[in-house]
């Protein structure tokens, strides 16, 4: 629980910086952020390693929630990417979320790998928050459908590494052990089915949230515009 509070109150943090002081903020919240990102990943990958337990089952990026740890990282850095923004927001708000929310995570606090997750996961969704809300990159017409396309050839990739490896990727194989959303949606093949439509529509709602959002910030500005993912 405490995971999740903080994540909301470092990204809240985040995006009302950006609309109070602008770039002077958010150009070194990005950085910071990203490096931050980075780091987990990277130190993640190296403590499985020291201890012997990585694996290509296990270890390989081929987790939706590894695939927002890099655009998070590019977007940060190349915020006038329009693509990189919009993966982060999207997978960052849904794949991140419920990571952060229903965390598959076997070590406890105080272990370093607890951490690099919450630091990769977390600083996936405060990067989103950012971004589109702090500084209103909003994602552009179509953006869903594109994002959508590239998230089902990402899971085609993730379902060639399960197979090649005998891992779990994505979770196509099985779900998670420590319990997630997965669990209402039916037995195996069901839930990759019904996952699947449920990411459109939340993909969707989390379009209409971005346009709400900068409407009501262009309505509270006097009419401005806001800045966009152009």
């Amino acid at each position: 629980m405490w995971p999740l509070i903080l994540t909301i109150a470092v990204s809240a943090l985040l995006v009302l910086g950006a609309r109070r002081h602008g770039e002077a903020f958010a150009l070194p919240a990005r950085r910071a952020l990203a490096l931050l990102i980075a780091a987990g990943f990277v130190t993640e990958q190296a403590v499985y390693a020291a201890r012997g337990l990585w694996s290509a089952e296990v270890n390989l990026p081929l987790q939706l929630s590894d695939a927002v740890t890099f655009v998070s990282v590019a977007a940060l850095l190349r915020p006038g990417k329009p693509l990189l923004v919009e993966l982060t927001y999207f997978w960052g708000l849904s794949a991140a979320l419920q990571a952060v929310i229903t965390p598959d995570l076997s070590q406890a606090f105080a272990d370093v790998l607890y951490f690099t997750y919450f630091a990769t996961h977390s600083g996936a969704i405060a990067a989103a928050c950012l971004l589109v809300f702090g500084e209103r990159r909003i994602p552009r017409r179509g953006a869903v459908w594109r994002v959508y396309a590239i998230t089902i050839a990402f899971a085609a990739c993730a379902a060639l590494g399960t197979v090649i490896t005998g891992g779990n990727y994505m979770f196509l194989r099985r779900k998670p052990v420590h319990g997630s959303l997965l669990d209402v949606m039916g037995p195996w093949p069901l839930y990759i089915v019904v996952a699947a439509v449920f990411g459109l529509v939340l993909l969707l709602a989390l379009a209409w949230l971005a346009s709400t959002s900068a409407s009501a910030a262009a309505a509270q500005d006097g009419g401005g515009g806001s800045g966009g993912c152009d």
